[in-house]
């Protein structure tokens, strides 16, 4: 048995994702894995023990318990309600087997021994325990439940109400957020942790993310992951807005891993940048980082004790949020003695080393379409796929083997398979896993029948396929056909039924569909022009960068909205430090194209951040875009782009 209660020891700095945290946060955490009479479990102990971790890291006074007997439950969920009765946070986490009776969520405590329905009471832990001592707070309450994997008692007679769990109703300021959908089985993972604990493990540090935006890209996680067989769900009375990190909105975890390699020129940071983000926006500026350092060159930055210590807190925060190994062993090697090294240890304890991966690790890693890429798997494009597609096979096909109920791994072997150019084989595949369920497959297979490549072409079944896929929650199927039912040469032109389409994809979390309904609002399409901006800021947030430069440019014109040329500023900044240089050079090469008080802006805040020293006078010179460059290279500083 393991039962502790971990007080979170924070340090408090400028860029430190606590800084701004003056709110008493108190979590209770549980994880039982180890059950004496009903089937164990594998990651409930260390999805527990790592958020944990996270929480601690993020101000919770945390009180966690794993393979706890159903005294020790109720014991630690009192201790915990008496801490949390006058918090502004309380949270509660629960990973293990949980189950419904009549509409009233159980959860099963280690030692439960069920021979009847009538041992229910006596032996689980009905849900409203543990709500009830949530209740005393007048604070944010946050219910995360990673239980429901199956029916713990199958197979003894004793009936359930149904897979998963119920639906919980709340009072006012309540969230509660369930691993799967009610009714539904969650899976409890193929590595270290679950799929619903690794995203939101993935998420939870994510600068200035409002909780239902962070739920919504867990959601978009776990789906992807589990090929559509997993769909998180949650129910929110929140009357407040809550986020895990008060830190101001920063760059992609892409953008700031290039940012702190550039400001370090470390060639080992260089290399893990290529390797995560082959085709990354600073994919070229990487490589001719390297084939420079290939060459002997010696690039070294000097730099001053005080930006030596911003690069250590930046290189720390990086670690912290991706929880990418090399990178908290990278931070470990240049700062044993740093002030983080005591959590930077807990963490790599944390994380598995890529030998020990599970084949479903390996599987994911080599095999995922950089479709569906995920905060902790970036997708591998195809021609690199090649390269492995026989060690992706071997771990595809081991993986299926071990998880026959995720037809996802199926899907992945199917993509692995056509890589290594056997296309009837990779039909086959793709066959199966799209019978199962899998959204991937579905669309895949879709794409084949479409171009005819191994089957023969057919457009009605192809279309049949997205049609399934979407239902199912693909975006890219809710794009693909989108943009069929506008074109409507295929089928009937369905204007209304593709923008629909396109806004619940958005909704899901896909930045390509929030795009495209910038694109329609601004042409008076869906919605109307004055919409467009929130669509592109949005979706440059989400990752589809170009959406930087189109709000931009309505900014700066003030095309159906009032014009905003600080505002217009901040959106060339933060998309020049993580687009593919497009909008270094439409400044470089075309400033004419901008409005004078527009490029004040931008050397006003160029020269807040110390790179640019001449005029402000609006008129773009070499000192402007040098300071352009160190800003891109090394120089994002998201405080000065902090809306006033």
């Amino acid at each position: 048995m393991f039962l502790m209660r971990t007080l979170a020891a924070v340090l408090f700095s400028l860029l430190s994702a606590c800084a701004a945290l003056a709110d008493k946060r108190v979590a209770l955490v549980i994880g039982n894995s180890d059950y004496a009479s009903v089937s164990p479990l594998d990651n409930p102990i260390n999805d527990a023990s790592d958020l944990a971790i996270a929480l601690e890291g993020l101000g919770f006074d945390v009180f966690l318990g794993t393979d706890l007997t159903r005294d020790e439950m109720l014991a630690l969920a009192e201790s915990y309600g008496a801490t949390a009765a006058d918090s502004d946070v309380s949270l509660l986490f629960y990973a293990g087997h949980g189950f419904q009776v009549d509409g009233r969520n159980y959860l099963v405590p280690v030692d439960a021994q069920m021979t009847s329905a009538e041992d229910i009471p006596e032996q689980t832990i009905a849900m409203e325990e543990f709500v009830s001592r949530m209740e005393r707070s007048d604070g944010i309450r946050l219910v995360f439940l990673d239980a429901c994997r199956d029916n713990p008692f199958d197979g003894t007679g004793i009936q359930v109400g149904g897979e998963g769990l119920a639906r919980v109703g709340s009072a006012a300021d309540f969230l509660f957020a369930y691993a799967t959908q009610p009714d539904n089985v969650a899976y409890d993972g193929t590595g270290r942790n679950s799929f619903f604990t690794e995203a939101l493990l993935s998420h939870i540090y994510t600068p200035g993310q409002d909780i239902s935006d962070l739920l919504i890209s867990v959601r978009k996680d776990v789906l992807t992951s589990t090929g559509g067989r997993q769909i998180p769900w949650d129910n929110s009375s929140l009357t407040r807005q809550f986020r895990f990190d008060n830190s101001p909105v920063t760059a992609s975890e892409e953008t700031l891993l290039w940012q702190v390699a550039a400001n370090a020129q470390e060639p080992s940071l260089m290399q893990l940048y290529i390797d995560r983000y082959p085709q990354g926006a600073h994919a070229d500026e990487v490589t001719a980082f390297l084939d420079r350092a290939g060459q002997g060159e010696t690039l070294t930055r000097a730099l001053s004790v005080e930006d030596e210590d911003e690069q250590a807190e930046r290189l720390w925060k990086l670690a912290q949020r991706s929880r990418m190994r090399p990178l908290l062993e990278f931070y470990l090697e240049q700062y044993p003695g740093g002030s983080h090294a005591d959590q930077a240890e807990r963490l790599i304890a944390s994380i598995p080393r890529p030998e020990d991966s599970s084949p479903g690790g390996i599987c994911e890693r080599l095999a995922t379409h950089p479709r569906d890429r995920t905060a902790s798997i970036p997708g591998v494009p195809f021609n690199r796929l090649q390269e492995n597609a026989l060690t992706a096979i071997q771990a595809c096909s081991a993986a299926a083997a071990q998880s026959p109920d995720l037809s996802h791994y199926v899907a992945l072997l199917a993509r692995a398979t056509i890589a290594a150019g056997d296309v009837d084989r990779a039909v086959t595949l793709y066959q199966q896993a799209a019978a199962e369920g899998d959204l991937r497959a579905m669309v895949s297979l879709a794409q084949l029948h479409e171009s005819g490549t191994g089957v023969p072409q057919d457009v009605n079944m192809a279309l049949d396929l997205y049609d399934r896929a979407a239902d199912g929650g693909s975006a890219d199927a809710m794009i693909n056909l989108a943009v069929t039912l506008f074109e409507g040469q295929i089928v009937p032109k369905d204007d209304n039924r593709a923008i629909a389409l396109l806004r619940r994809a958005a909704a899901g979390g896909s930045a390509k569909a929030t795009f495209n309904l910038g694109v329609l609002a601004q042409d008076g399409v869906a919605g109307e022009p004055s919409q467009a901006l929130g669509y592109f800021q949005k979706a440059a947030r989400d990752g589809e960068y170009q959406g930087y430069l189109a709000a931009a440019i309505l900014l700066d014109e003030g095309r159906g909205i009032p014009r905003d040329p600080l505002e217009a500023a901040r959106m060339l900044l933060r998309g020049a430090a993580e687009d593919d240089g497009a909008i270094l050079n439409q400044l470089s090469l075309a400033s004419d194209q901008w409005s004078r008080d527009t490029l004040i802006e931008v050397q006003k805040l160029l020269q807040q951040a110390g790179y640019y020293n001449s005029t402000i006078d609006g008129v773009p010179g070499p000192n402007f875009i040098a300071a352009l460059q160190q800003w891109r290279s090394g120089g994002f500083d998201p405080i000065i782009l902090a809306a006033e």
